[in-house]
């Protein structure tokens, strides 16, 4: 029970790491205006996302229009694009191939193959979370070095945004998911061989001469049952005793 139980409650965090990185992936809130010199006082705010581009004006209305050619994206946005779909595809592969492998499931129930697929899917909710991580590191990146740069003008320099942050907790529960997947997997492939011991009775090979007969017993024939190698005081002609023909 407390290996189900652990089982689930990675299976649970790797599922609420999976959709705060759908949400991430979908929210216009990677980038947000920043509020620095003749932009303290501003009646709008741009927000860049991964597949739109947001302005918010301060009479409450709110504009989104997506990016309509993606090969006159920069190429950290591509990138970046590919790396959270791919975050996204692995976390529904390590969803899929856990909830196959675990103890609660009826699927392959009693057998071998349920500790390696629950390892499986610890393992792909470790690679969604470190795409994940990679993505949102490499934008904060990105951001803080336009920030500081003392060449960009103030309306093209901007701030980290929401969607970065939730893409920080999401990769931190897939990781920790994935962490006790794998931990609760390896657990169980330490103990089965003891179980399997206690709960199952010991039992003789088969016997052998079930599957094939012996062989019967090797009897000389008769005619050389008496013969021996000649000797000098022996009776004998031409290596035979005499006794056989007596």
């Amino acid at each position: 029970m407390a290996s189900m139980a652990v089982q689930l409650l990675g299976f649970f965090l790797g599922l609420l790491g999976f959709l705060g990185t759908v949400v991430a992936t979908l929210l216009p809130h990677w980038r947000s205006t920043a509020y620095v010199g003749s932009n303290i006082i501003t009646v709008t705010a741009y927000m860049k996302g991964l597949w739109m581009e947001c302005v918010w004006h301060s009479t409450g209305i709110y504009q989104c229009e997506l990016y309509r050619s993606l090969l006159a994206l920069p190429r950290d946005l591509q990138a970046a694009r590919a790396l959270m779909v791919l975050s996204c595809v692995t976390s529904v592969l390590a969803a899929l191939v856990s909830v196959m492998g675990m103890k609660c499931t009826r699927f392959a129930r009693h057998s071998v193959i349920k500790s390696p697929l629950v390892l499986s899917g610890g393992v792909c909710f470790l690679s969604a979370g470190l795409l994940c991580l990679v993505t949102v590191s490499w934008t904060t990146n990105d951001v803080i070095m336009d920030f500081y740069d003392p060449f960009l003008p103030s309306g093209m320099k901007y701030e980290i945004g929401l969607a970065v942050y939730l893409g920080y907790a999401a990769a931190f529960l897939s990781l920790t998911g994935g962490l006790v997947l794998c931990w609760s997997s390896s657990g169980d492939r330490s103990q089965r061989p003891l179980h399997m011991q206690r709960n199952q009775p010991l039992s003789p090979p088969p016997a052998f001469n079930h599957m094939y007969p012996p062989a019967p017993p090797y009897k000389p024939p008769e005619a050389l049952k008496d013969n021996r190698a000649p000797s000098l005081c022996s009776l004998s002609s031409s290596g035979y005793r005499l006794n056989n023909y007596v």
